[in-house]
């Protein structure tokens, strides 16, 4: 089914009319750009029409190993997230559930004692390196996107997010980049996007945002 972006909705669009939200899956590598552009839709769609739930905030909570092992744990592979919960957040919020979406701290690496509440929303937004890896989770997309950037400038851009707002060291990004970010991302990330149905160039592509920013305003204003 094409929209005017020019792009494929996926079958789950039927699901509209029995009032089952929208759901749109946002992939890409560290960096890549994923989350500008996923709140650059919130922001021009509104957030009462527009739930966010970040992906990586669903890594599994490991209270019970040192600090130490957790550190040395692959967060770049898909078993490192309790996708499970995120399905069933997805399932609560089709029944027209408030979800208790987790918060994680990078800098512990453990999920906060906090939640944060997301009501039903008619569109949902998904975000997250390993989005399109999940079979169960792909399956609950009926937009599947992908953010193809440069490596440089993704690297670049995960340098400098991770020490300012996770408190890594230089030494510490680069090691983790070398062992599990690199090798995960040409392992999972780079194969998933033969399942996108938009793959947009280079980040925060205007043009390609403003499409599809309009083919989510066309699903809304369907009766």
């Amino acid at each position: 089914m094409s929209t005017s972006g020019g792009f494929r909705v996926g079958e789950g669009d039927r699901d509209r009319q029995t009032g089952h939200p929208f759901v749109i899956g946002v992939a890409g590598g560290s960096g890549s750009g994923k989350s500008t552009i996923c709140q650059a839709i919130v922001d021009r769609i509104g957030p009462d029409h527009v739930a966010l739930i970040a992906h990586d905030a669903y890594y599994r909570h490991r209270p019970e190993i040192s600090y130490e092992e957790r550190t040395r744990v692959n967060y770049d592979h898909p078993d490192s997230l309790e996708t499970e919960l995120l399905l069933a957040h997805l399932e609560g919020l089709a029944a027209g559930e408030t979800i208790q979406h987790p918060l994680y701290d990078f800098t512990r690496h453990l999920r906060r004692s906090r939640t944060l509440a997301i009501p039903p929303r008619p569109v949902i937004l998904i975000e997250g390196i390993l989005t399109l890896v999940d079979p169960d989770l792909r399956e609950r997309l009926d937009l599947r996107v992908f953010v193809d950037t440069d490596a440089d400038l993704r690297v670049l851009r995960r340098v400098e997010r991770d020490m300012r707002e996770r408190g890594r060291s230089l030494e510490s990004i680069i090691a983790q980049y070398q062992a599990t970010v690199k090798p995960m991302h040409e392992r999972f990330v780079v194969p998933s996007k033969r399942h996108a149905d938009l793959i947009i160039p280079e980040g925060y592509n205007r043009q390609a945002v403003g499409a599809l920013v309009a083919s989510i305003r066309e699903v809304l204003n369907r009766p």
